[in-house]
């Protein structure tokens, strides 16, 4: 492997296993790169996104694409969600990413349903995300916020504790769904 492929690879590497729990609103946020696998640290804020123009991956539908577009796409999904409040504009831009099945794709996507109303559409995405990767802390926030929503606050408690086992008390993830249960905030 060239030098600077090897130093691209490790620097994603240790991105995706050491960053922080979950982005806040502003920031680069680079979501997990494959359709599933455990990643408890997924939307992750950290500057500098390593990007290589050179490493392909294989989308869950088989094509391959570039993991920089993937996490340009994303970024810019993601932009237009939390900066802009645009949902519908982030889901058809995520939607154009052809990664459904990736976790932080499918919660993003979960996420602007429910904010656009589509509870519906919400819970199918935040289900599919737990099915590619069952210990995502942030879905099972953004779902426990969704099932505070719906006024199942028992089962909003079920998912907070799922966070807890996930990422502890002291990560973004349960602290946010911690406050929508509570009544002290929204998300």
């Amino acid at each position: 492997m060239k030098p600077h492929l090897a130093v691209a690879a490790a620097l994603l590497l240790s991105a995706v296993l050491v960053a922080p729990d979950m982005a806040t609103a502003a920031g680069g946020v680079v979501p997990s790169a494959g359709g599933g696998g455990s990643s408890n640290t997924s939307q992750q804020t950290f500057g500098g996104s390593p990007r290589n123009s050179h490493v392909k991956k294989k989308t869950p539908n088989g094509k391959s694409g570039s993991l920089e577009n993937f996490i340009i796409g994303y970024e810019a999904a993601y932009a237009l969600i939390y900066d802009k409040g645009d949902y519908d504009a982030g889901i058809t831009a995520l939607r154009a990413l052809d990664r459904d099945d990736n976790p932080d794709v499918a919660t993003l996507l979960g996420y602007a349903s429910r904010k656009l109303g589509r509870y519906d559409d919400a819970k199918v995405w935040y289900e599919r995300a737990l099915a590619a990767d069952p210990d995502h802390a942030v879905t099972w926030s953004y779902y426990g916020m969704w099932q505070a929503e719906q006024g199942n606050v028992l089962k909003a408690k079920d998912d907070l504790e799922k966070v807890r086992l996930i990422c502890g008390t002291d990560c973004s993830a349960y602290r946010m769904l911690k406050d929508t249960i509570d009544g002290t905030a929204t998300y």
